[in-house]
């Protein structure tokens, strides 16, 4: 992965990291409100020598006291310690169970030894803090050698007496809903990222420019329209807008140079570039004075089918010869003209890489403002980058949840390998949660069955466009 391919994975699945975080927050929350709560307190003792007149004795006594203190630290959590704390204060436990909740320490260089007691009632906490310390004082006077009167040698005082707890230490409300927020966020993101990692098909049009293309469209999925030529049937829809935004982008994607034949291609069959042409067609021809879309699919032709025309006479039949170029064109939609792909040869890529398709090609351009080109899926045939080679742009349209980021990769690749001047990528059915007549669609009677006839046919089919009549045949 790219690595703003992490951040558009993750900006991807913002809902579920945001749930998740607050989830996870919530359940902190519940958790820390439900934990009993436990109550510290420490008292301290001071560890000296009782032995030496001489500042060399003295100096020996204190040295021969911080040898001794980590020893009686761990001292303080032993039975010997604990037991008499328990027969004091009548304590239902063993000196095992009380360990676990006493703890000595002491600070770096120092002489003295900090006894933390923790229990569920501040009263009691207090109260082992100071019996350990007591109970230790005792001990330590018992084991430390004796002097020539028999006393200690080494003596254990408390300096300072353990003080009754106003607040618990644990839980921490807040610690524990920021652990919490934290740890629902870590899930969020790690399901983000191994969904994007496992996930090996395009979901939707931010995921293109992580494979290092522009992103031209993201063409949402229109359930509405059987025909696909949505810029006829729905013409104030969401996705015809969308085919508007294709077709700005397009116009402003060279500055420098004049983008006049556009070529619409795909990685593989069942992805929507034939329906992109059209409908791309129909939207320059919304701009332009006349546009001329060419059905370059010698394999499995498509375009005359969407746009309900006799597609038995076509650029097949003028490469060959057999027609000529004014014949084979019909005119279709306004300012738009219609070459389909005429009968299926069996050589198709000689066809499109002959001197006739250049001559034609060139022969288009002085007529037609604009020229879509529809071709056949890059990835099982090459009949793509023999057409791009008379192409000024080349777009390459993806299906969302179906085409693979791999596949769609390769495309990319071996269009940049023979130097085809690549567009960017129209995203094709990507889900919307917008509602496709956002902008208002024009409204049929209750039971269409009953609608005038100009009208029913021009929403549902788009079969009004056909009955237009024929402008001049431009001279060849």
């Amino acid at each position: 992965m790219e690595p703003n391919a992490y951040w558009i994975a993750l900006r991807k699945r913002w809902i579920v990291i945001v749930a998740l975080t607050v989830i996870g927050a919530g359940v902190a929350y519940g958790v820390a409100q439900l934990a009993t709560p436990l109550y510290r307190s420490t008292s301290s003792l001071f560890v000296s020598s009782e032995s030496g007149n001489s500042t060399s004795d003295l100096l020996q006594g204190s040295t021969y006291s911080q040898n001794l203190v980590q020893s009686y630290t761990q001292l303080a959590t032993m039975p010997a310690v604990l037991q008499p704390v328990i027969d004091q204060l009548g304590l239902d436990m063993t000196s095992t169970e009380l360990g676990r909740s006493v703890t000595a320490q002491s600070p770096l260089d120092t002489v003295i030894i900090e006894i933390t007691a923790t229990d569920e009632t501040p009263e009691r906490a207090t109260q082992i803090a100071d019996a350990v310390a007591l109970s230790l004082s005792n001990v330590a006077s018992e084991l430390s050698p004796k002097d020539a009167l028999g006393q200690p040698s080494v003596s254990l005082r408390q300096v300072s007496t353990a003080a009754v707890p106003r607040f618990p230490f644990f839980p921490s409300t807040l610690l524990f809903v920021a652990a919490g927020a934290a740890m629902g966020f870590a899930l969020a993101a790690v399901y983000a990222l191994l969904r994007q990692l496992l996930n090996k098909r395009l979901r939707d049009a931010d995921e293109v420019e992580g494979l290092g293309a522009a992103s031209l469209a993201a063409i949402p999925e229109d359930r509405n329209s059987s025909a696909g030529v949505v810029l006829l049937s729905a013409p104030h829809g969401l996705v015809a807008e969308e085919y508007r935004r294709l077709r700005t982008n397009i116009e402003f994607s060279d500055i420098d140079n004049s983008v006049k034949v556009v070529l619409v291609t795909s990685g593989s069959p069942a992805e929507g570039k034939s329906t992109v042409a059209v409908n791309l067609a129909l939207a320059l021809g919304e701009r332009t004075r006349r546009v001329l879309l060419i059905d370059g699919d010698l394999r499995l032709p498509s375009v005359a089918e969407y746009c309900r025309i006799d597609g038995s006479v076509g650029l097949t039949s003028v490469l060959r010869g057999s027609a000529r170029a004014e014949n084979a064109i019909q005119p279709w939609a306004d300012k738009i003209d219609v070459l389909p792909s005429g009968m299926v040869p069996p050589n198709p890529n000689q066809l499109l890489a002959s001197k006739a398709m250049a001559q034609f090609m060139t022969a288009m351009t002085k007529v037609y403002d604009f020229i879509v080109v529809d071709s056949s899926p890059l990835l099982p045939t090459v009949d793509a980058l023999t057409l791009a080679q008379s192409a000024d742009g080349v777009v390459v349209v993806a299906r969302a949840h179906k085409t693979r980021r791999s596949d769609l990769s390769r495309v990319l690749e071996s269009l940049h390998t023979v130097n085809a001047p690549v567009l960017g990528v129209a995203t094709n059915r990507v889900k919307s949660s917008v509602k496709s007549a956002y902008y208002g669609e024009p409204s049929l009677p209750a039971d269409v069955d009953e609608a005038p006839e100009t009208i029913r046919t021009n929403v549902l089919t788009a079969d009004a466009s056909l009955k237009r009549q024929p402008r001049p045949q431009p001279s060849r």
